[in-house]
Formats: C-alpha cells, sequence, structure tokens
C-alpha cells in the first residue's frame, strides 16, 4: 500500500470521529435559526419524531421540562393512528411534564403538519417552560383545536410510544407511572 492509499484512509477514519461529527453538528446548529418546543405526547419520542421530521432528531433534546397550568387528556381521536391521543387543557391547579426540544426552522411546517395543523387538529400555543432551574420563554407546544366532550383510549402502540418517548427523554419516574396509570385506566374504561 502506498503513502498517499494509506494517509488517505487515516483522513477518512479521522473524519469520521464521532467527537468531530458532533462538533460539526453543534455548529450547524448554532448558525441555523431555531425554535424552542415543548413535546408531552407521541413527539416526546425522538425516534417516532424522526420518523415524522426526516432527521435525527435526539441531538436537538434539551431534556425533561415542566409546563405550569396545564394537565394532559386524551380529547382528540387521531383517525390515522386510530384511538384517542394526547392533548394539553388548562388547569392552574396541574403541571405536564415533557420534553424541550430545540428544533431547527426548517423542521417548523414538518412538525406542523405532523401535528395536523393545516387541517384543524392542533394549533400552536407559546408557552413558558420551566427546565434544569430556566426558564425558556415563548416555546411552542400544541393543543387541540375541537376537543372530545370525554376522552378517548389511546390504543397499545401510542401507549407504548408515550412511554418510551417518557423513559427515553429521563421523565421523572412517578410522572412516567401516572401517565401509564391514567393511560391504562382509559383502555379499561373503553373495554
Amino acid at each position: 500500500m502506498s503513502n498517499n492509499s494509506g494517509h488517505s484512509h487515516h483522513i477518512l477514519v479521522q473524519s469520521h470521529h464521532p467527537i468531530k461529527l458532533d462538533l460539526k453538528l453543534q455548529q450547524k446548529q448554532q448558525k441555523e435559526s431555531t425554535f424552542y418546543y415543548f413535546a408531552y405526547g407521541s413527539c416526546m419520542c425522538p425516534v417516532d419524531l424522526k420518523r415524522s421530521l426526516g432527521e435525527n432528531t435526539y441531538s436537538y433534546v434539551i431534556g425533561p421540562a415542566t409546563l405550569n397550568g396545564y394537565r394532559l387528556g386524551f380529547y382528540r381521536y387521531s383517525k390515522t393512528r386510530k384511538c384517542g391521543v394526547l392533548d394539553m387543557v388548562e388547569d392552574t391547579t396541574k403541571s405536564v411534564i415533557g420534553v424541550l426540544y430545540k428544533l431547527p426552522m426548517r423542521l417548523s411546517d414538518r412538525l406542523d403538519k405532523r401535528e395536523d395543523v393545516p387541517h384543524g387538529g392542533y394549533r400552536h400555543e407559546i408557552v413558558d417552560i420551566d427546565t434544569q432551574g430556566k426558564v425558556y420563554k415563548a416555546v411552542r407546544t400544541y393543543v387541540v383545536v375541537n376537543k372530545l366532550l370525554e376522552e378517548a383510549a389511546p390504543n397499545d402502540w401510542y401507549f407504548n410510544l408515550v412511554l418510551r418517548g417518557a423513559v427515553t427523554c429521563g421523565l421523572p419516574e412517578e410522572y412516567c407511572w401516572n401517565l401509564f396509570n391514567h393511560m391504562h385506566q382509559l383502555q379499561q374504561r373503553q373495554n
């Protein structure tokens, strides 16, 4: 093998070093216009979010976050998922724990499409989020436009997807159990 061939191979290996890739990703993220997004349902799962947005979203996760003055409920029936899906309603005595993302603005339209904004499924809600001792202002989240009068149960697939996202992104164990119990009770009531 010649020196040029060996040298070229060495450069290729270096360019795929994970630390350098992370640095390149961070530099790209710093240059792009971004927005903060609070996810509390299936979008808490970076793998499922990737399916809709077309790129890996785990690197955009800031971490677990809390929205005060709201509570979760399954006030929308999704024809696509064929089950009840999560929504938030104002409730001054409650809070919702979810995942805070810092997403590139170029993903905004894709996220709106996922949340069925163009067809009136969900709409933007701008909120303040608490995470890691810091308050993030003007964070985008989504709430259902035409809410059901009663909660609709999630199917097993959606149930597992929501829990996978909650556990993957490090939501508190007690909150995960409460979420599990709420979804399980809705399924039991439906049956």
